[in-house]
């Protein structure tokens, strides 16, 4: 090379030095995020009930109220919220198969979908009604419907939801299971279920699957078999609830840019919607984890494993997130969320117990 001259990079050289760079400035977040879970993970383990990953976002909001914008922290924990937030929901995908979902039988379908659409339904009127932010009523009605935080991650990386409606919800799913977990079995026992309706009235009716395997293993061993597969099964609506939910999405975009056409604005139409943007890639990768398991492919002792993996990346993302919290923002709520959630929580236990009654489940 000539004096005076610049250096020449390939194209291919710039590539992995940005990526080398776009890695270096992620690792201190990453790091305090993977910090956090380990010592909300050590939390969850004294406080099952609890439970790792709220300990998580409340240890990371705790932190991010000493954090100055624009920390060294900020970039991994914003990767950490979105990417580890995906690539969780794909590994609890390990942990399903299409075999033990069919083997819960063509009788315990209603009782699920009539509460997933309660629970949607009720989000969006109720939550009009209390003025609640979109966003918002859709995190805590697929959370109360579908499986808690699983499904908060999902739809909130379809919806791109602020860092704080994600916190109202976890908060507001957290609450409602604690309660559940304390209440169910004796009402249970009150009503003189079966082992068999009590797991599917847990199953159908609590969030979290911590939580199910709580109150359906302190009614008895049976009801927690039971309770488990049906709330597994559950967890597949996560896929056609994110599809729906970004269509949605994709229809509120259209109308925007046409609003500002009409209003002689110039706007860019959007092109033709990809597939890939209607289902998101980790769903797919989600489905095929499924598949992999129903075919054997996973051995049935890796799951034990797989889980706890799955379980402490949902903290590492939740960490994330709650380091994206501002508490200052959170108060702004008020009592609103866990008004909803409470309507919501009432209305699933309720409408689970009478589909099954109409549905000779009981």
């Amino acid at each position: 090379m000539e004096a005076g001259q610049r250096p020449r990079w390939r194209k291919s050289d710039l590539g992995l030095r940005g990526t080398l760079a776009t890695m270096k400035k992620r690792l201190p977040g990453l790091a305090l995020c993977v910090a956090i879970a380990l010592v909300a993970t050590g939390l969850g383990t004294l406080a099952p009930v609890v439970g790792a990953p709220v300990f998580g976002i409340v240890i990371g909001a705790v932190i991010a109220a000493f954090l100055k914008p624009g920390t060294v922290a900020e970039a991994g924990a914003a990767w950490s919220g979105k990417y580890v937030l995906q690539a969780s929901v794909v590994v609890f995908g390990t942990g399903l198969s299409i075999v033990e979902v069919l083997q819960t039988g063509w009788h315990s379908l209603p009782v699920m979908l009539g509460t997933l659409a309660i629970a949607l339904l009720g989000a969006w009127l109720i939550g009009r009604a209390l003025r609640l932010d979109g966003d918002l009523r859709t995190l805590i009605g697929v959370g109360t419907g579908i499986c808690g935080a699983s499904a908060i991650a999902a739809a909130q990386s379809v919806i791109r939801a602020k860092s704080a409606d994600v916190a109202y919800a976890i908060g507001t799913i957290f609450t409602f299971n604690v309660i559940a977990v304390v209440t169910f079995p004796f009402i249970g026992r009150a009503l003189h279920m079966s082992d068999h309706s009590f797991g599917l009235w847990a199953g159908t009716a609590i969030n979290d699957t911590s939580s199910v395997v709580a109150a359906s293993f302190s009614f008895s061993a049976a009801a927690g078999a039971y309770g488990i597969v049906v709330k597994l099964t559950r967890t597949l609506m996560i896929i056609p609830i994110t599809i729906a939910l970004a269509l949605y999405k994709r229809r509120q975009a259209v109308k925007a840019v046409r609003a500002d056409a009409a209003a002689g604005t110039s706007a860019e139409q959007p092109g033709r919607l990809a597939w890939n943007k209607v289902v998101p890639m980790f769903l797919i990768w989600f489905l095929v984890a499924v598949l992999v398991d129903s075919l054997g492919v996973i051995p049935a002792s890796w799951h034990p494993y797989l889980s706890q993996l799955g379980s402490f990346m949902i903290t590492v993302a939740l960490a994330g997130i709650g380091l994206g919290t501002r508490i200052g923002v959170l108060k702004q709520a008020g009592l609103r969320p866990l008004v909803l959630g409470a309507s919501l929580w009432v209305l699933v236990a309720l409408s689970s117990l009478g589909l099954q009654a109409v549905t000779h489940t009981l």
